[in-house]
Order: C-alpha cells, then sequence, then structure tokens
C-alpha cells in the first residue's frame, strides 16, 4: 500500500460527499428559481440530480448553469421547503445566475454533461467561481436539527406518519434546548406543515418525549 492512501476493504461501498445547499436556476424568461439540494461530490464536480417534474430540470435545459448556496440563515431552508421563497438575491459573478445574498460562501456551477433517467436526470456541474462570503464557525445544535427536519418534510409522501412523528421529537428536543428566535421560527415552519400532511393539531415540541 502506498503511503497517503486509505486502504478500503472489499465489499465496503464508500459514501459521496453530499452538501445541503440553496440551489438556484433562471428560466428562460429570467424567473428565479431557488430549492435545496444536496449537492453529490463527484471527483471535482459535484452532481445536481432533481426528481421529474422539477423547475429545475425546465431551467437547465435552456440555461445550463446554477449557483449554490450555504445560507447563514437556517430560516431560508425551513422557508423554502413550506413554499416561502422570497428571500433576496444577487447577481453571480462568472454565470448568467443569481444566488443567495445572505450567505457564508457560494458557488456557481456550469453543467458539462446530463445523464438522463426518465425519473431522475443527473447534471454533472464543474465549478467556475467560489467564494467565501462571511466568516463560518459552526452551527449550533438547533440549526442542525431545522435542516435535518425540513429534509425529513421533503419526504412525507415516502415515509410512515409514525416515523415521521419519531424523528420530529428526537429533532425537537435539540430545538427545546438551544434554539433562538430564528431556529425556533424555522422550526413553527416545518411543524405546520408536517401538522398539516398529517392531519394533526397537536405540536411536536410540546411532547417531545412521545411520538404520538
Amino acid at each position: 500500500m502506498r503511503a497517503g492512501r486509505a486502504r478500503i476493504e472489499p465489499g465496503v461501498e464508500t459514501v459521496p460527499l453530499i452538501l445541503e445547499t440553496i440551489v438556484t436556476t433562471l428560466s428562460p424568461e429570467g424567473a428565479l428559481h431557488l430549492v435545496p439540494f444536496g449537492l453529490i461530490q463527484d471527483g471535482a464536480d459535484y452532481v445536481l440530480a432533481p426528481f421529474r417534474p422539477s423547475p429545475t430540470i425546465h431551467n437547465l435545459a435552456t440555461n445550463p448553469v446554477f449557483a449554490a448556496s450555504a445560507p447563514s440563515d437556517v430560516r431560508v431552508i425551513a422557508g423554502v421547503v413550506t413554499g416561502r421563497r422570497d428571500w433576496p438575491v444577487v447577481p453571480c459573478e462568472k454565470i448568467a445566475g443569481q444566488r443567495l445574498a445572505e450567505c457564508f460562501g457560494h458557488a456557481e456551477f456550469e453543467v458539462v454533461a446530463v445523464e438522463e433517467d426518465a425519473a431522475r436526470p443527473r447534471y454533472r456541474g464543474r465549478l467556475v467561481h467560489a467564494m467565501s462570503h462571511r466568516p463560518f464557525i459552526g452551527y449550533n445544535r438547533a440549526q442542525a436539527a431545522v435542516l435535518e427536519a425540513a429534509i425529513l418534510s421533503t419526504r412525507l409522501h415516502m415515509l410512515p406518519p409514525d416515523k415521521i412523528l419519531t424523528e420530529m421529537a428526537y429533532h425537537a428536543i435539540a430545538i427545546s434546548k438551544t434554539a433562538g428566535p430564528a431556529e425556533r421560527e424555522a422550526w413553527d415552519w416545518i411543524e405546520d406543515k408536517v401538522a398539516q400532511a398529517l392531519g394533526r393539531s397537536e405540536r411536536v415540541l410540546g411532547n417531545t418525549g412521545s411520538a404520538s
């Protein structure tokens, strides 16, 4: 074995790095579409894999570039998954697009290859520009809980209600202990979405010891 190269055990599948970001694309008419996406690292590139149907797919067909931003306000993530998409944006530096105005940093990509698929095409993005905008020291537990709950809220049609409520109850513990006003507001948006989807009136946060 060469020095500096990790040994991979036979039969062990490596897990790709996935970065949770806010991706922005532009329609042929110039309308902005803003959506949370996990960018999948593949070598030096990052892969964007939206499910059909998707405005992102439509936009990339005519304007094959996108920006990915790391929001500095966790309410952006919760807001986008609950229908609140009116967040400030500014023009990108190197591509015909826009990115979040308030973010730790952003990256701009051009699509260099497309792997077509009936359900989930894969767009290979090549980095053309990246910039840091403010220091990032780290997320607290409540911010991480909002991120996990936001992802969970996009899978309500895929998971049984008991599993959804069990996971929400677990994430609510971090909210109750470490959330500030912004994190609590973000959590409430997600709570409302989950409650509406499941036909519930109770709030998970008020009952963190049980999923019922």
